[in-house]
């Protein structure tokens, strides 16, 4: 069987009270309709299609070339969405699976489940259900005497003993293509002016063709986000569920309820995660680390063994066993080679600092490259910007670079070098040379006693 997936994109959301459409808005570090498009992925055979309307550009431009796009114009209803895809797939596969983009709690295992019904014993429609004493605006489940599924009222129009049943549509299905194509035109307008896709399940019974319902266990996957409110929901829901993935994986997190770990992020075994952690975009995180309290890391790669202790990461390199903080903030292109301790207040970016390197506090290290075994006191700064342009420092292996140095780039300090405190050094420094004053000047060479 030929299968593939039709994600309805094209609504405007006007609950969510916000110039960026919908299904863009992030959840778990990804935006909403990447969860349907994920899940779509990974059950069916074919491209997914995408029914695009309100922000069409803004969405294409998320994913890409990885779907094909329908342009929806006007807006005409669900059913009115479904059809806009006929050209594009009559023909060429065998079963449809439609979702929202608006459910990103949905799992692919629910999905898959209910494609198994609809190959096993092949209905013109399956649908998922949900039960709920909280409607959340769905369609009611109307069922025979025998229990089959013969009409899904919408809540707009159902009657007072309709709006008691508890049984949901969750707006999720599987289609016999050849059937949809031919039922499609026969949906009614609506009193709205709209072609609603859950007609399809009254024109299957009057064909007399079967319709199946498969009634989800957990409520929480048909949550639809339509307001800023749903969206927390949801948040809290799939925060929930990461963070139990990853403590069954062998990752310490002592209090999940404050842990915040996005989708993308991989951690390693036997690391410890502190309360009011947060982790985010592509970031990896090794085995045996300790990160937190009060950390966030965006989109940085930390090897095994490292600390990171009340400090702000982002887009760096940490190799193993280099411990930072408190207070630190590692920027765009940090690069924390093997050992290195970066103590309190201090600053990197866009620099390499060599293996077993320290830089203890309060100081500044921006577009320089650190040989091995450099110290770095307190109150150190590269002054790396003249107004205009940025300028590189090299610093060589087992420099000592004393309290309150400024060096004015672009500079180069030997190896086994020393400035003397409040050293201002504006010129290249050669190997073994110590260099004290304002401006600084050598004064004798260095020795290992020094």
């Amino acid at each position: 069987m030929r299968v593939t997936g039709i994600i309805l994109a094209a609504g405007q959301g006007t609950r969510m009270r916000s110039d960026l459409p919908k299904v863009l808005h992030p959840l778990g570090g990804c935006p909403l309709i990447e969860y349907s498009v994920s899940n779509i992925r990974k059950i069916t055979d074919y491209k997914p299609v995408v029914i695009v309307g309100h922000g069409a550009q803004e969405v294409k431009n998320l994913l890409g070339e990885g779907v094909d796009y329908v342009f929806q114009e006007p807006q005409l209803g669900t059913g009115h969405a479904v059809q806009q895809a006929e050209n594009l797939l009559k023909g060429d596969v065998d079963i449809i699976v439609v979702v929202t983009a608006d459910m990103p709690l949905l799992t692919e295992k629910t999905l898959k489940r209910l494609l198994d019904i609809q190959l096993e014993k092949n209905p013109a429609l399956a649908l998922l259900t949900t039960l709920s004493e909280d409607s959340y605006g769905f369609g009611r489940i109307l069922r025979d005497p025998g229990g089959k599924v013969y009409e899904i009222v919408e809540e707009a129009h159902a009657t007072e003993e309709q709006l008691k049943i508890k049984e949901l549509n969750a707006s999720v299905y599987c289609f016999d293509a050849n059937w949809l194509w031919e039922a499609l035109p026969r949906i009614p307008i609506s009193a709205k002016g709209e072609y609603y896709l859950t007609d399809l399940v009254g024109i299957a019974v009057k064909d007399g063709l079967a319709v199946e319902a498969f009634v989800i266990e957990d409520n929480q996957e048909t949550l639809g986000i339509n307001t800023r409110a749903h969206l927390a929901e949801a948040e809290a829901i799939i925060r929930k569920r990461i963070n139990m993935e990853w403590m069954l994986a062998g990752v310490t997190i002592l209090d999940p309820v404050t842990t915040y770990i996005e989708r993308d992020v991989i951690i390693g075994q036997d690391t410890v995660i502190y309360p009011n952690t947060f982790l985010r975009g592509n970031t990896q995180v090794g085995a045996g680390c300790v990160i937190g309290p009060n950390t966030i890391i965006q989109d940085t790669r930390i090897g095994d063994q490292c600390q990171v202790l009340s400090s702000t990461v982002e887009m760096a390199i940490l190799e193993n066993n280099v411990d930072v903080g408190p207070y630190a903030h590692l920027r765009k292109g940090a690069h924390l080679a093997k050992g290195v301790h970066m103590g309190n207040f201090g600053e990197v970016k866009n620099s390499y600092i060599g293996p077993g390197s320290k830089m203890g506090h309060f100081s500044y290290i921006g577009d320089a490259t650190l040989g091995s075994g450099v110290n770095i006191g307190a109150g150190t700064i590269t002054c790396n910007f003249d107004g205009e342009s940025k300028h590189p420092t090299e610093i060589g292996e087992g420099s000592f670079i004393g309290s309150d140095t400024m060096l004015v780039a672009p500079i180069k300090i030997g190896a086994h070098s020393r400035t003397g405190a409040g050293s201002v050094v504006t010129k290249d420094v050669p190997a073994n040379t110590v260099v004290v004053g304002v401006p600084a000047r050598g004064i004798r060479k260095a020795s290992t006693s020094d």
